[in-house]
């Protein structure tokens, strides 16, 4: 096979924060795969790598269904993999966007999994963590000395929510958006609440800081939504 695939995280927002050698792939990439949701027509991955797509380089829109438990139906899976095994048949040199990192909570892990089991020529090329930015920005540590830190998706239940609050030192709440209400109550019990800041799509035009998260509560929030937070 001629082609190769490289996976980029293209970070959580700002365009300025790709690796060089995330920009070096972008640039010299035959294909740009941009993943998106049936919901969603456009890419927030693609919008950051946008400056540095060559202007002859083709883009491809990939949609994949945001749902558990994908393998009850992997239609999609499957052709999103022929249509990506084509072109390295073809000898393209194919970069697959993926916001973040590609191996922290993405959609690229699947696809990277069925790509290689396919016998693809693939590297990923790792990025910036939302909570890394965000911390950067705000002027915080993550964790200090011999702190524990959880990294937890909002959508976990919530008996496993109240665990890893209760094990941890400092923690990372991802995916704060169905269940807020839930996740603030459970940051109160954990006496979590006061050192919590919430940031919404970081680094892009519209992002959104919240320090005071207790006061809001029930705010509809998007899905890139992150809080920072530690014990008292």
């Amino acid at each position: 096979m001629k082609g190769k695939v490289f996976g980029v995280g293209v970070g959580p927002g700002d365009s300025e924060l790709l690796t060089v050698k995330a920009v070096n792939a972008i640039k010299s990439a035959d294909v740009i795969i941009a993943p998106r949701t049936e919901k969603k027509e456009g890419s927030v991955a693609l919008d950051i790598a946008r400056c540095y797509i060559s202007e002859n380089t083709e883009i491809v829109y990939q949609i994949y269904p945001m749902v558990k438990g994908f393998s009850e139906d992997t239609s999609a899976w499957d052709k999103n993999k022929a249509e990506i095994m084509a072109m390295l048949e073809e000898g393209k040199q194919v970069v697959f966007l993926t916001l973040g990192d590609p191996m922290f909570y993405s959609t690229y892990i699947y696809v990277y999994n069925r790509l290689k089991e396919a016998g693809a020529n693939i590297e990923t090329i790792p990025g910036i963590p939302a909570f890394c930015a965000i911390a950067s920005y705000l002027g915080r540590s993550i964790v200090e000395g011999d702190d524990i830190l959880s990294i937890i998706p909002a959508t976990v239940s919530e008996d496993k929510l109240k665990k890893a609050l209760a094990t941890c030192d400092n923690a990372v709440i991802m995916k704060v958006y169905k269940n807020f209400s839930q996740v603030v109550d459970n940051l109160d019990e954990a006496s979590m609440l006061k050192n919590a800041t919430l940031v919404s799509r970081c680094g892009l035009p519209d992002e959104e800081i919240i320090n005071d998260v207790a006061a809001n509560k029930g705010k509809k929030l998007n899905y890139l939504s992150t809080i920072l937070t530690k014990h008292d």
